[in-house]
């Protein structure tokens, strides 16, 4: 089949992405035509995306998917393995792809009247709808060069938008308040940039190590062949674990994960609905979705291959998670801007994001229970802080403050928007039955079922963390709605701004996401009935028809999913109650009714107050990572150019410099007191003197011998060879001796022809002599 006609025959997940690429693309085009266009143009192009999403979903319940669909061969590496472009449509990519995209379409149209009347909005919708794209894409490629493609995308368009107000203006800063440090827009953009990059590094070097031993990139058959590769790898010590550790890299930094989590309460500088974006359905769940892709690689590798070093994948995921979870709600404690304690508030339920898939590799029965803790709790986490999320834009948008300190009895003022935060706020801190309850209770499960003493630790680091949610939730929703109004809102009504509800189309998508997430955690309830109308069994069967479809045949034979018994949902059930009734106890009375005074308890005691001030100075991690890598580059960039630059290379720049300035002095000399008059006048007039010195031999001696002595020396040989050779020799020679010869030859062979006695005897004598001769020559050789 043709490219095209494989995208024609499941078109869903192409377009999916493609659209708001598409779209963005167009933005600017739309936006030169007429900005209401630009705006409902954003809008269409993020609905058709998600509406492309939903069409997977009838796949995700038939439980027939499509796989693996490779569309063509993109690279032909080394080794003659091809990378093909292609998407991979199984039930963790619908479920993810369909929360990301119609979340994100959602806060599309809330951002329509978020940023009625911002000057920059061509800007703003570009890397809007980018961002989803690039999402999208990330979550449904099959392979992990392609996600990589993805997860760069969303982390440009991340610098974008939290750099959105990049004129850095005053009241734009984070941060605060004064004199405590205050961070300008374009710098939040660029730390969320840096930051995560460190963790693509990390992963980057993690993909090199395992396509040197895999061959390939697809997870199709990475998963496939790790019985093949992964043993291969295991023959270098203490290679997996490395392997591991950088892998998890890219999603700690991308999911703001300890120590990599610096950045994300500082992504607040951008508008209200790119922190709903960034923190509820895109950039943040990255991570865990990656976490989650390439689990079953070293799942084969810890159960079924016996790797130990493999299961380094799940225990460093699991410590990370769990301590993330604890300081970040621990910093929400004591946060006085409302967005900045709701960051606070995702890095530490991504923790338990983390927690869950980590636990999943814990013991062999785990992995289905935590893979589902992990996913579950995503899509739930997702729908009410997206909520949480908008609903703080609304109040921020209405006050002009980001302070919490400068809210306070806005819920006569806007009472929608405080009934919508409310119910996101329950769902936040677990109450029964919101969906927040049964994702969170799913990760006490999966600790329960990997039963490890390891597992049972980090369950209750869970729990306390459970508990301090619900303690800093009530915190920032009484100060924001209930009590006195603030001498800041009071100052807003002497000069005429009056404190108002937000409009519909900023108010009507949290009231969908608020309703969605009623609707599952009544399902949840339901489900206790009726297990198939539970969300988390819906979740966790699907999750295990996918895992058993792309595990190789004798892996997924071993799998099951654990029957988790009445005893161990009792235990997990009661240990959130512990949690919810110890951080609802001090929620209640310390901020709900102020029955005691916090900060007051705080100052009373030199501990507490150290705490808090631990606490308040993000337990100094932010700074010293500044005092590190931005003060302390800046510092050890001045000490070298004091020492090394200004001692040693100054001076021997001013060296080499006046060296050849030397030299050149030399140079110059040699050249005019030397070379010029050599070539200058010294070779020319030798040319000159030798073409005199060679035109007197030509004239006096070549001239001469060629024309007049040569002619003349063959004249005189010529003469002396007739007088001599020719008449003396030739002539008297042949012509005269020769026929004389002849003549006395005939002569006397005449005469001896007559007879005549006196010639025979001469002739006789003559033999007889010569006879002689020779035998005497020959006794004389002898």
């Amino acid at each position: 089949m043709s490219p095209l006609e494989i995208i024609m025959e499941y078109p869903w997940p192409w377009l999916s992405w493609m659209i708001p690429v598409v779209g963005a693309v167009l933005i600017p085009v739309l936006g030169k035509i007429d900005h209401k266009l630009r705006d409902y143009g954003a809008v269409f192009f993020a609905a058709l995306a998600a509406v492309a999403a939903a069409s997977m979903i009838p796949s995700l319940l038939s439980g027939h998917t499509h796989g693996d669909i490779r569309l063509l061969t993109w690279i032909t590496f080394p080794n003659g393995a091809p990378l093909e472009i292609g998407v991979l449509v199984d039930p963790l990519s619908i479920i993810i792809s369909n929360v990301v995209a119609f979340i994100s379409f959602l806060i599309v149209v809330y951002s329509v009247g978020y940023m009625h009347g911002d000057p920059n909005l061509d800007r703003f919708w570009f890397f809007f709808l980018f961002f989803i794209g690039n999402m999208l894409l990330l979550v449904l490629s099959n392979n992990l060069l392609q996600t990589l493609i993805g997860w760069e995308g969303v982390g440009l368009c991340s610098y974008g938008l939290i750099g959105y107000y990049y004129r850095d203006a005053k009241e734009r800063w984070l941060g605060g308040p004064p004199p405590t440090k205050m961070f300008p827009p374009s710098h939040c953009g660029m730390k969320a940039f840096v930051v995560t990059g460190v963790g693509d590094v990390f992963i980057l070097g993690a993909i090199f190590i395992i396509f040197n031993y895999a061959g390939t990139l697809n997870y199709h058959d990475l998963i496939q062949t790790a019985p093949e590769w992964l043993p291969k790898m295991a023959s270098v010590p203490g290679l997996v674990a490395l392997t591991a550790i950088l892998f998890l890299g890219g999603p700690i930094g991308k999911s703001a994960q300890f120590p990599l989590h610096e950045w994300l309460p500082e992504a607040m500088a951008g508008p209200t609905s790119v922190s709903a974006l960034i923190h509820a359905a895109t950039m943040v769940k990255a991570g865990v979705y990656l976490v989650a892709r390439m689990s079953p690689v070293f799942y084969i590798g810890t159960w079924f291959l016996h790797i130990a070093e493999a299961q380094w994948y799940f225990i460093a995921i699991a410590l990370v998670g769990a301590f993330t979870c604890f300081l970040a709600a621990s910093q929400a404690l004591v946060s006085v801007e409302l967005k900045k304690i709701l960051a606070y508030s995702t890095v530490s339920q991504i923790g338990y994001m983390m927690l869950g898939l980590g636990l999943s590799g814990f013991s062999e029965e785990a992995y289905i229970a935590g893979l589902t803790a992990g996913i579950f709790h995503l899509a739930s986490h997702a729908l009410f802080k997206a909520a949480l999320f908008l609903c703080a834009g609304s109040v921020i948008h209405a006050l002009e403050s980001i302070y919490i300190f400068n809210m306070g009895g806005l819920k006569k003022h806007m009472p929608k928007t405080y009934l919508l935060m409310l119910l996101a706020t329950i769902s936040l801190s677990g109450i029964p039955p919101f969906s927040g309850f049964w994702s969170k209770d799913a990760v006490f499960l999966s600790a329960l079922v990997a039963g490890t003493p390891l597992a049972m630790g980090l369950l209750a680091v869970g729990v306390i963390c459970a508990a301090m949610t619900f303690a800093y939730s009530i915190r920032f929703i009484s100060k924001t709605f209930l009590h006195e109004e603030s001498e800041y809102i009071h100052d807003m009504e002497k000069h005429g701004h009056h404190v108002h509800e937000a409009p519909t189309v900023m108010w009507g998508p949290i009231a969908i996401l608020v309703g969605l997430f009623i609707i599952i955690g009544l399902l949840g309830l339901v489900g206790l009935v009726s297990p198939s109308l539970s969300p988390e069994i819906f979740i966790e069967e699907r999750l295990h028809h996918a895992v058993e479809h792309i595990l190789p045949y004798e892996v997924a034979e071993a799998l099951h999913v654990p029957h988790i018994g009445a005893g161990t949902k009792i235990t997990g059930a009661l240990l959130s109650f512990v949690a919810l009734a110890v951080g609802g106890f001090l929620g209640y009375n310390f901020y709900w009714t102020r029955k005691w005074d916090s900060w007051a308890w705080v100052q009373a005691n030199g501990l507490r107050k150290s705490i808090h001030t631990f606490l308040w100075n993000r337990w100094y991690m932010n700074s010293t990572f500044y005092a590190i890598f931005v003060y302390g580059l800046i510092d050890f960039g001045k000490g070298l150019f004091n020492t090394l630059e200004s001692l040693f290379f100054d001076k021997i720049t001013a060296f080499v410099s006046d060296s050849t300035i030397a030299f050149g002095r030399v140079l110059h000399v040699f050249e005019t007191k030397v070379y010029d008059p050599a070539l200058n006048v010294g070779i020319p007039t030798a040319f000159i003197q030798g073409g005199r010195v060679l035109k007197v031999f030509e004239n006096r001696v070549y001239d001469p011998a060629l024309n007049v002595g040569i002619p003349t020396a063959f004249i005189w040989g010529g003469e002396a060879l007739f007088n001599d050779l020719e008449t003396n020799v030739f002539d008297r020679g042949l012509n005269e001796g020769i026929p004389a010869t002849a003549t006395g030859l005939y002569h006397h062979v005449k005469k001896l022809q007559t007879g005549v006695l006196s010639y025979n005897i001469i002739y006789i004598i003559l033999v007889f002599l010569i006879l002689i001769l020779g035998f005497m020559s020959r006794q004389i050789w002898r």
